[in-house]
């Protein structure tokens, strides 16, 4: 490790600065002596860094999700070319030349960041050997010396012997708890984050290789840490700590804002996007206007919960639009134009109420006396016309019969008559 830290040493005269400028505003709080100062010295030099870092960051996302998409593609290649490794490789770079990705882009962060991490670790190992390195002088490596965390000075190692340990003013047993306990934070962290990106934030309708490497890696970084950790100072198990931490809010974020299409995390944030836009009516930031005009933009190969979101915007009477914006359709529009209404409801068709069979049966009837009545309006005479058929009495017997005693239905078809018998 010290022959590493060696080959970046010229960076090592930066960072030696920059924990000395902090040290001066955290010293004049906490004193100088303390290990606030110089710890906190430490925090906030892995802030500065990362936050040098977030355009590495942005193309570490964005070289990832290229990755997570070329995967089918490169899974035929590898079974195409199975027997030719020289042929293999020449696709793979083709198809990472046309896609315009890297796969070396999601390293970025990493190793941009180790220059730094090594350079830190060269200072306090000097300072552990009482050595002054950069532009820590005499004073300064006398001060740090003294700083403990917990009782841990930040030069002090897991490894490190009794007579090493009491020499920076320490005792063994709080080294000892200091480191393991920040080690298995440390790994715990690394552990959550690489976790949290593989259940949440990964497609899972596509099953590759890849999905399987990161699975590997979620268990492996763990443990590295755990063995790399005890041949650490404290101080550079603060700055470890400190950046695992960073990594994991920000992925956090990350997942939460922008999620990988087909995972979980992406059902969830169009879910929350769906009740925003349709108690709103409209897309509020920029990053949401990005998402929906790249799922418009999708068409058929929308996946499953993209299609869901706009069966709900539609559903709602909304319209996702190309540039991301989400607008009235056409019925809710032209109902507001009538009615003046601005809910979805208002576009909908109204339905008749459907009628029970006593309810038709009644309505049925009452159509047909009306009917019958207005029949027998028009065949009734006037006032002043006196028909004298009318007024003539019929006598018994007569040849008249009535319809009912002849055999024949009264305003029905006629029932024909039986034949005689012989």
């Amino acid at each position: 490790m010290d022959t590493i830290a060696s080959l970046f040493s010229f960076i090592t005269t930066p960072v030696s600065w920059v924990i000395v400028q902090f040290h001066t505003v955290y010293g004049a709080i906490f004193g100088p002596d303390t290990g606030w100062a110089w710890g906190l010295s430490i925090v906030s030099l892995v802030i500065l860094i990362r936050i040098c870092l977030i355009p590495l960051f942005v193309k570490q996302i964005k070289a990832t999700r290229a990755m997570q998409t070329l995967q089918p593609e490169m899974k035929k290649i590898q079974e195409r070319y199975k027997n030719d490794k020289q042929r293999q490789s020449e696709e793979m770079m083709k198809l990472y030349k046309e896609s315009g990705t890297n796969p070396l882009s999601s390293c970025l962060p990493i190793l941009a960041q180790s220059p730094f991490f090594f350079a830190l670790y060269h200072v306090l190992n000097g300072i552990a050997s009482g050595q002054t390195i950069g532009v820590i002088n005499a004073s300064l490596l006398e001060s740090a010396r003294k700083a403990h965390i917990f009782g841990a000075p930040l030069a002090a190692k897991f490894k490190d012997s009794a007579s090493t340990i009491e020499a920076l003013g320490a005792s063994v047993t709080d080294v000892r708890v200091v480191t393991v306990v920040m080690i298995v934070m440390m790994s715990a962290s690394q552990f959550y984050t690489q976790r949290q990106l593989m259940t949440k934030n990964v497609d899972t309708t596509v099953k590759t290789p890849f999905m399987q490497q990161q699975k590997m890696l979620m268990y492996v970084f763990p443990i590295m840490f755990a063995v790399f950790g005890i041949n650490f100072p404290v101080g550079v198990l603060i700055y470890w700590l400190t950046t695992n931490v960073w990594t994991m809010g920000q992925q956090m974020y990350v997942i939460h804002n922008n999620p990988t299409p087909g995972s979980k995390a992406q059902a969830a944030y169009l879910e929350r996007l769906t009740k925003h836009v349709t108690q709103h009516g409209k897309v509020r930031r920029r990053s949401e206007k990005t998402i929906v005009k790249a799922i418009v933009a999708k068409g058929r190969d929308r996946n499953e919960f993209e299609r869901k979101f706009i069966n709900g915007l539609t559903k709602a009477g909304l319209a996702a639009q190309t540039d991301g914006t989400v607008v009235k359709g056409e019925s809710q529009a032209l109902a507001q134009a009538e009615d003046g209404t601005t809910t979805a409801t208002a576009a909908r068709r109204q339905q008749p109420k459907r009628q029970s069979k006593s309810q038709r049966q009644s309505g049925v009837t009452k159509q047909a006396g009306d009917a019958l009545s207005l029949e027998k309006s028009d065949d009734e005479p006037q006032d002043d016309v006196k028909p004298a058929a009318a007024k003539q009495p019929q006598k018994p017997g007569s040849g008249t019969r009535s319809k009912a005693q002849s055999g024949q239905r009264k305003g029905g078809p006629q029932r024909p008559k039986s034949p005689s018998k012989k």
